[in-house]
């Protein structure tokens, strides 16, 4: 029998792997879409917003609420209904252009919608999310604490009933929007255990303050909560929500997101490296002429592929309904760690302009530290995966 072979293809040095073929129609219109959007928008400024230590949520926030990608991954409510593979492909979009646009995308539709679209009242739903999905509406998920991060059954924060109504205090740390949102879900500890609170902007006894003095994720916002005879009425309570599952739940969703965005950010940081070495010449020729330098853009293109492989084959599997908190676990720790050991691979290609704001690198490289910790440090994911390949729990 004869074999037909395929036709000959050029070999792609920015999709080694060929994993472009591996998306439909669809996907790739709205990955296509984002990065513009990214490039054109976003990419001309965000030098300056790190440098000076801000995030412009009010102007950001209805342009990516128009183009469906808050809450991207919900259903109903005003929300865009998007597969998960779709909801990943622009988390690695937006990281492309900073960890913390991705982070805001994150907070409000993995974190705070989430909590919302699974675990709130009809009435709560109706209330929020549409808005939220919009852009017009801004929320943030409190779950962290000064004392409490690894271990949220540790929290401190109590919510007290007295009469038809809750009392919450407490103080909750690095609060992503948490100086800016119009909602706040809250995590506190009540007689029946761990709760969920939704918690208005200028209700009496919340407030919010800024972090400041970062070094990571500048042009982003993080906040302080605290909370004191913060009276609110029963139905602020998120009605479905009992114990850790309910911030566990939207904790997976956003470490999904975050295995897709390191990638993104990894991918610009080799795409910079790349274009670099083939214009910056020393003794004569371009540096990518150099063994030493052909090896680093090697290894970057391996990891960048392997990285997006694994998220699309994580994608899937979300999209099958077949994704374990394990297997999100897998894919957090290794891309982490991975986009890391580009963006400092990356950094040295650069030489001394790589550590300038001229070029995204180093700006990656120091936001890529914050993911690496946050939604679940390197060594939680690698005690939660020791668990589930011995059967022994290493922490409690």
């Amino acid at each position: 029998m004869a074999v037909t072979s395929a036709p000959a293809r050029a070999f792609d040095p920015l999709d080694a792997l060929a994993l472009d073929a591996q998306l439909s129609e669809p996907e790739l219109a709205l990955r296509a879409r984002v990065r513009t959007w990214v490039r054109e928008r976003f990419d001309p400024h965000v030098a300056g917003w790190f440098e000076r230590g801000e995030f412009p949520v009010s102007e950001l926030a209805p342009e990516l609420g128009a183009m469906g990608l808050l809450g991207l991954h919900l259903e109903g409510y005003g929300c865009p209904g998007g597969s998960a593979v779709e909801y990943g492909l622009a988390c690695a979009e937006l990281e492309a252009g900073d960890t913390g646009l991705r982070t805001f995308a994150s907070v409000q539709g993995s974190l705070a919608m989430t909590a919302i679209h699974t675990w709130g009242s009809e009435e709560q739903k109706r209330e929020w999310l549409p808005r939220m999905a919009a852009g017009e509406a801004i929320g943030c998920f409190a779950l962290t604490e000064p004392g409490a991060g690894s271990d949220p059954s540790g929290m401190a924060t109590v919510a007290r009933r007295e009469g038809p109504d809750w009392v919450l205090d407490g103080h909750k740390r690095w609060i992503g929007l948490g100086t800016v949102a119009d909602v706040a879900v809250v995590w506190a500890r009540t007689e029946d255990g761990v709760r969920g609170f939704l918690v208005p902007a200028g209700t009496p006894g919340a407030n919010a303050t800024p972090i400041t003095g970062k070094l990571s994720m500048r042009a982003s916002v993080q906040a302080e909560l605290h909370f004191e005879d913060c009276r609110l009425p029963a139905a602020a309570q998120l009605p479905d929500a009992r114990g850790l599952r309910g911030p566990f739940t939207c904790l997976n969703e956003a470490r999904y997101g975050i295995l897709w965005g390191v990638m993104g950010a990894a991918r610009a940081c080799f795409e910079t490296a790349r274009a670099y070495a083939l214009e910056r010449e020393q003794f004569g020729k371009p540096i990518a002429a150099f063994q030493l330098t052909q090896a680093k853009l090697v290894e970057m293109a391996i990891a960048v592929n392997r990285g997006l492989l694994l998220a699309l084959h994580l994608g899937r599997m979300h999209d099958a309904g077949a994704l374990l908190p394990e297997h999100i676990s897998i894919g957090k720790l290794d891309n982490t760690r991975t986009a890391l050991d580009v963006a400092r691979t990356a950094r040295g290609v650069l030489g001394g302009n790589g550590v300038t704001l001229d070029y995204p690198v180093m700006r990656h490289m120091v936001n890529l530290e914050s993911p690496y910790t946050y939604e679940g440090t390197a060594e939680i994911h690698t005690l939660i995966l020791g668990g589930a390949l011995t059967g022994i729990r290493a922490f409690a």
